[in-house]
C-alpha cells in the first residue's frame, strides 16, 4: 500500500554528465500534480577519520572548487562496484595519503543530500601510519596533514570541513564529543 506521501516516480533523463552526473526525474505529486526534480546521481562514497596511534587524525588537504579555498578533507572516495565499504576506505586512505590502518570500523552511512541517490558510508581508521608516498588520481592535487584530535573536533565544531556527517559519526564512535 502506497504511503499518502509518496511520489510517483515518472521517467527519468541524463540532463548532464561530466564530473557529477544529473538526472532530470518526473513525478506525480501525492495530489497528481506533475513536478521535475533535478537528481545527483551516483555511487556509494565513503569518508574516513584516521587516528594515528598518537591521537592524531590524517587529514587531506587540499583546494575545493565548491568554496574555493584550501580545506583539511577526510580522506575518501567512490566505492568501486562490488568493493567493500572498509577495503574502499583502507584503498582511499593509502591513495590519498600514503597511510595504512592497522583497523578499519565502517561506524554508519548518510545520504549525500534530498536531491542525491548518493550514499555516503563513514569508517573509523586506528592505528594508521605513513607507509608510502600518496598514489593520487591525475586531478588530486593534495597533501598529509595530521592534526590533534582536540584541534580536528574544533575543525569539525567549526564547519570547516566537506564532510561533517561522517565526521561526526566517527567521533561519536570515539566518544569524542563529550557531553
Amino acid at each position: 500500500m502506497a504511503h499518502p506521501l509518496d511520489w510517483v516516480p515518472g521517467p527519468s533523463e541524463t540532463a548532464y554528465r561530466g564530473f557529477l552526473r544529473i538526472e532530470s526525474r518526473a513525478y506525480a505529486l501525492p495530489d497528481g500534480r506533475p513536478t521535475r526534480w533535478d537528481i545527483l546521481a551516483g555511487g556509494p562514497t565513503v569518508a574516513v577519520v584516521a587516528l594515528t596511534d598518537e591521537g592524531r587524525v590524517v587529514l587531506a588537504r587540499q583546494f575545493r572548487p565548491g568554496p574555493g579555498a584550501v580545506l583539511d578533507e577526510l580522506p575518501g572516495g567512490i566505492i568501486d562496484p562490488g568493493e567493500d565499504v572498509r577495503t574502499a576506505a583502507a584503498r582511499e586512505l593509502l591513495e590519498e595519503t600514503g597511510y595504512a590502518a592497522g583497523s578499519v570500523e565502517v561506524v554508519g552511512g548518510t545520504w549525500l543530500a534530498g536531491f542525491s541517490t548518493i550514499r555516503r558510508h563513514a569508517a573509523l581508521a586506528r592505528g594508521c601510519h605513513r607507509v608510502a608516498e600518496p598514489v593520487r588520481a591525475e586531478d588530486e592535487f593534495c597533501e598529509a596533514v595530521e592534526v590533534p584530535l582536540a584541534d580536528f573536533v574544533a575543525q569539525v565544531r567549526a564547519g570547516a570541513l566537506t564532510d561533517p556527517d561522517a565526521a561526526y559519526r566517527c567521533l561519536d564512535a570515539l566518544g569524542a564529543l563529550g557531553g
